[in-house]
């Protein structure tokens, strides 16, 4: 009896034995699995920290305005007679460009002429009869009188014939012709744009705070999106004495070079404008920067040793930086990276504090001051 239980107990205790042994067994296999496979290596690019000239610049977006523009009309009404230009002609100042029937106004001016012509006739032989005494001064009186009566008539007359011809009053390009002869035109109808384009204005805004920086003569450039990568230069030439109490910007108005007339009034454009001497930065690409609601960060690249093969084991340290400002794809970085530190360039999103990375740069993000959209 005793025999048995003893058996019974030694049966039980080598079940329970193997039972827990599997367990064990079970849980240290896991573990080294998960140890093995529960954190691999993140592939990511990296870039090196490094300084940088930089030019600082005041950036605004600005709309395009000729120096002079004005949409040509007539005066006065009247019939289109002739046509003296062209679409998209360059003309200079005074050019005439349209005439209006004018035959019955150009006859009432000549004999207004001749009106005119007899009163001085009369006033000068009274004049003579006056030294002889034959006529009084208050006869003398009336004719210089009427004379300059008929003389105003003239010029009266003589403007409004004038304002039956259309001339170019300054100097650029016209627009497409919106009259064709034999037309009646009333007072006031367009007849053509004419916008002089070299040099042209382009005028925007700044912060209040900016006015400490900008002045007359100031240099800028403007850029365009139907010309990339082109810069057109100029200077500021004035700037607006009153600043916007809604938005606490001020207007300035810079001018630019055009000679060749890529620039067309009513476009956008992008402004910069260069403020004080070159500094030199920290610079990173911004797609390294984390931005956050508690801060900036970036991943730093530390070396932790040697693996088996005595290839470098990597892992991606999180560093808050302070960044300043930007340029084109480039961030100012104040604090928080050291020159020649390895950064995280991209990938950045699948990382955290310690993550083991391998580093693969066959393909880096963009990291150009001044980029451009690619040409179609």
């Amino acid at each position: 009896m005793v025999k048995r239980m003893f058996l019974m107990l030694l049966v039980a205790a080598v079940v329970l034995g193997g039972i827990f042994g599997f367990e064990a067994f079970k849980s240290h296999a896991i573990k080294q699995y998960l140890a093995a496979h529960g954190n691999p290596p993140q592939t990511v690019s990296s870039v090196e920290a490094k300084e940088e000239q930089w030019q600082p610049r005041l950036e605004a977006v600005g709309s395009l305005r000729a120096v002079s523009g004005a949409d040509l009309s007539a005066q006065v009404a009247g019939i289109v007679s002739a046509i003296h230009f062209e679409s998209g002609a360059d003309v200079k100042q005074g050019a005439l460009l349209l005439e209006l029937m004018a035959a019955d106004d150009i006859a009432k001016l000549q004999s207004l002429k001749a009106t005119a012509a007899l009163a001085r006739i009369t006033l000068e032989r009274d004049q003579k009869q006056l030294k002889a005494q034959a006529v009084s001064q208050q006869t003398v009186d009336t004719d210089t009188q009427t004379l300059k009566s008929d003389e105003a008539q003239v010029n009266q007359q003589q403007a409004l014939v004038d304002y039956k011809s259309i001339r170019a009053p300054f100097s650029g390009r016209l627009g497409i012709r919106q009259v064709d002869l034999g037309q009646y035109l009333a007072a006031g109808t367009a007849i053509a744009t004419l916008q002089a384009l070299d040099p042209i204005y382009v005028d925007f805004y700044l912060a209040q705070q900016a006015l400490g920086e900008i002045k007359v003569g100031q240099p800028v450039s403007a850029k365009v999106d139907t010309y990339p990568g082109t810069e057109f230069p100029g200077e500021i030439d004035a700037v607006n004495p009153k600043v916007d109490p809604a938005t606490r910007n001020v207007q300035v108005r810079a001018v630019l070079k055009n000679p060749e007339h890529k620039l067309l009034p009513g476009m956008f454009a992008t402004v910069a404008v260069v403020v004080g001497a070159p500094q030199r930065y920290l610079t990173l690409p911004q797609t390294a920067i984390t931005y956050n609601s508690y801060g900036s960060t970036v991943y730093i690249v530390e070396q932790k040793g040697k693996d088996a093969k005595g290839a470098a084991e990597l892992t991606a340290k999180q560093s808050f930086v302070t960044t300043g400002a930007t340029r084109g794809d480039q961030v100012a970085i104040l604090s928080g990276v050291k020159a020649g530190d390895t950064v995280v360039s991209a990938g950045g999103n699948k990382l955290h504090n310690g993550s083991p990375i391998l580093i693969d740069n066959s393909v880096q993000p963009s990291d150009n001051p001044n980029p451009a959209p690619p040409d179609e």
